[in-house]
């Protein structure tokens, strides 16, 4: 069997700072140590640091006054942060620059008054914090074309639009299109919201489509760039499969293929796709491994000053 890898895999830039971010906070200051939602959305990651001494929660209230405190990669909204300053906490955000991207669009949307479009799935964290950043009055949250056909607005009103950063490119393209002939004057972000580690996976998974028979993707059923690379390898016509672990995997799947595609999403640790090579390889013991160079391997972001944030 040929085993292709999908050229990005491991964490992606956003996703490896804010691991390094609680990683840091933990070995200055140890447990308790509270994260508000997932720091991101991998079951093997937050099951590690919960076996650390971190505390998951899901509300300000749940942190006692004055501890230590760590927002997720997905961002928060300012009424969260606002809490937490009330609360007396000590914080690190550790929010993706590109998802802090976005939230700088939306306040400047805002601010202008724009009738603001946010393209996302509703109910997700990073959704819920960039819907923050506009005034209520101007939100027009929309998660398909449904939606877009369903918007009350102006089609000669001043219009904006956002999205959420880990969306289906493809989906994302056609829902732009449909507002650029609704709007006359729609506003867009000088650059695409979607970011260069979504891009980057979802265009390897179309490059493994062209040649296997089966992808599986690993990644965490709560993880939306996860799931959308198994919605592209499949809308490229490639049986595909989301795992969380290389346990979950059914053997059967493999059985009369001879080229088989493995990405992953941009929270999962490279050890889980590692472990799924394993597991193949003792049903299938002369597979080949087929790798190509990751082109996100130089891509870092500035951590902030943590033990500083929170001394």
């Amino acid at each position: 069997m040929d085993i292709y890898l999908a050229k990005t895999q491991g964490f992606c830039a956003g996703v490896s700072l804010a691991v390094d971010i609680v990683k840091e906070a933990l070995q200055a200051f140890g447990p308790p140590l509270y994260v508000y939602h997932e720091i991101v959305h991998n079951t093997h990651v937050v099951n590690a640091f919960q076996e650390k001494g971190v505390v998951f929660v899901e509300s300000i209230e749940e942190v006692p006054v004055g501890s230590r405190l760590i927002f997720s990669a997905h961002g928060v909204p300012p009424s969260v942060i606002e809490q937490a300053r009330l609360r007396q906490l000590r914080f690190v955000d550790t929010t993706c620059p590109l998802v802090t991207k976005v939230h700088n669009e939306a306040v400047k949307f805002s601010n202008l008054k724009f009738e603001t479009i946010l393209i996302g799935h509703r109910g997700h964290q990073e959704l819920i914090g960039t819907s923050g950043y506009v005034d209520p009055d101007y939100l027009h949250i929309v998660e398909d074309e449904e939606d877009l056909d369903a918007l009350d607005i102006d089609p000669e009103a001043d219009v904006a639009c956002i999205t959420q950063t880990t969306l289906s490119v493809d989906d994302t393209t056609v829902m732009l299109d449909k507002l650029r002939a609704n709007f006359a004057n729609l506003k867009e972000p000088s650059h695409s919201d979607l970011c260069f580690a979504t891009q980057n996976r979802q265009d390897a998974v179309k490059e493994l489509a062209a040649t296997c028979e089966l992808i599986i993707i690993c990644g965490s059923p709560n993880s939306s760039n996860s799931n959308r690379l198994c919605e592209v390898g499949r809308n490229a016509g490639v049986e595909s499969v989301i795992i969380d672990s290389a346990a979950e995997l059914d053997l059967s799947l493999l059985e009369g293929r001879d080229k088989v595609g493995i990405s992953s999403g941009a929270s999962v640790p490279r050890f889980i796709v590692d472990e799924l090579i394993e597991r193949i390889r003792e049903r299938y013991p002369d597979s080949h491994i087929h790798t190509f160079e990751n082109p996100e391997k130089h891509i870092e972001f500035k951590s902030p000053e943590v033990k500083e944030a929170l001394s």
